[in-house]
């Protein structure tokens, strides 16, 4: 399929795309890379991308796989969090030139976010936006994908605590990274120390968004078979946890 949608990219002006689920990934990297090295148009719509997957076991749930596909050079990888932001990410990949889209998506079902009182999803083509802000600002939440809408839930209920809770959707990093210096200090302020990335794989590269002092709740282990609640019960992708884990951050 990969090397398909290479030959029909470089030998017509179709715009193509094949889809399968993010674990499979793996099967057409060669031809993924070769896109991205030959920097044709091609969309990737990978889709089941976490332990949310569920019962299918740890074989099919992709863990270590973001990281793989954002250290490609040349790709784009954008982890929508709604059908808001699904949207933008097409209309960017149907227009962006230079190099394949990677379009991540999930499995579960995920809120469709309330844009009348949370920032408007064309923050999406600037990579990372605030979500969500507070007046004083204790502690910024980074997710990307279904883990947005754990990262809202989580910031309602530490403000029952009195804590000021700024949300970032951050579904893209290539995309982030293009912006200048001005627009991501204003997203993540050097002077606030206190962050929390939630995102249901591996946290490798997400250091440099969340410094020496942040933690990240992902996921550093193969999945295992059960049903997605469960799961992310299991592996402490709940709001009772990222809760748990601010206030002691915060009170560090």
């Amino acid at each position: 399929m990969g090397a398909i949608l290479n030959g029909i990219a470089l030998h017509s002006n179709l715009i193509c795309y094949g889809g399968t689920f993010l674990i499979f990934s793996d099967y057409l990297r060669p031809s993924l890379r070769l896109a991205a090295l030959m920097r044709t148009k091609v969309i990737y719509v990978f889709t089941h991308d976490s332990i949310g997957l569920g019962e299918d076991g740890p074989t099919h749930q992709p863990v270590e796989h973001l990281a793989s596909l954002r250290a490609i050079p040349n790709t784009i990888v954008i982890r929508p969090a709604d059908a808001n932001e699904v949207t933008e990410a097409w209309k960017f990949a149907v227009e962006h030139q230079g190099g394949p889209v990677v379009l991540i998506l999930t499995r579960q079902k995920v809120k469709t976010l309330d844009r009348s009182i949370l920032s408007n999803q064309k923050g999406l083509n600037f990579g990372a936006y605030i979500l969500k802000d507070s007046e004083k600002i204790d502690l910024i939440i980074l997710a990307s994908g279904s883990e947005v809408e754990l990262a809202l839930n989580s910031a309602e209920e530490l403000e029952k605590k009195n804590y000021g809770v700024r949300v970032v959707s951050f579904p893209s990093w290539e995309l982030f990274e293009m912006q200048s210096e001005d627009y991501r200090k204003q997203v993540l302020p050097d002077n606030v120390k206190n962050r929390i990335v939630i995102e249901a794989g591996r946290k490798l590269g997400w250091e440099r968004y969340i410094g020496e002092k942040g933690i990240a709740i992902s996921v550093e282990r193969f999945g295992a078979s059960a049903p997605e609640k469960i799961l992310f019960e299991k592996y402490d992708l709940t709001v009772e946890n990222i809760v748990n884990q601010a206030c002691n951050l915060l009170n560090k």
